[in-house]
């Protein structure tokens, strides 16, 4: 992995009967994602949306596995209503609160690996993790979204919601907590973002 161990030396200790995971982050606004559908020949399909631009939802989510073990699943959601001042992105304490949320589900030491964003390798999150005896980080490689499990994540999650027609945002978030909450319970899907990364990982047998 690109940058090596972020967590000062502990990856011996978090590796021994750890939980590897995952994570990376998504936006969701208004104007839906684009999908392919049915219609009758000659009279294509249109789905009308708002040209309101204002609000999203950022979402992180964090994917852990330990083989012999179901796969887990975890997020956190921000709304951003466009107001002046306010934050458009996930905060550290966003992220290092959502890593502590999977760190107190397991109870187990983490290897995380997510990507260069600025937020994951600023000063404040090399302290927060530092802190974190039984953390340790890896950075994937520049431009390589294909090695992170929690990118089909959100493949699978936006096809659900393509050609959505235009919402409010406080029901787009329930829709995207919906589509979350669903695949908290569904492993076998979870294995199978994490064999789409194409990684030598030993997953669980899917669960029956």
């Amino acid at each position: 992995m690109e940058g090596g161990d972020l967590g000062g030396g502990k990856s011996a200790r978090a590796a021994c009967d750890g939980w590897l995971c995952f994570e990376d982050e998504a936006g969701f606004t208004r104007r839906p994602p684009k999908g392919r559908t049915w219609g009758r020949r000659g009279s294509t399909p249109i789905v009308k949306v708002s040209g309101s631009r204002s609000g999203r939802i950022s979402v992180a989510g964090l994917i852990a596995m330990r083989p012999g073990s179901r796969t887990r699943l975890c997020h956190r959601l921000r709304r951003h209503t466009g107001r002046k001042g306010e934050r458009r992105s996930l905060s550290e304490h966003d992220y290092i609160g959502l890593i502590d949320g999977m760190h107190q589900l397991v109870k187990a030491p983490i290897v995380l690996v997510w990507d260069r964003l600025n937020t994951h390798v600023s000063h404040a999150m090399r302290d927060l993790i530092d802190a974190r005896d039984w953390l340790t980080v890896f950075v994937l490689p520049a431009y390589a979204p294909e090695l992170n499990a929690v990118e089909y994540l959100w493949a699978h999650v936006k096809r659900s919601l393509a050609n959505l027609a235009s919402v409010a945002l406080d029901r787009l978030e329930a829709l995207v907590r919906n589509r979350l909450k669903r695949l908290q319970y569904r492993s076998d899907i979870l294995n199978g973002f994490l064999t789409g990364t194409g990684l030598s990982l030993d997953l669980p047998p899917p669960s029956p």
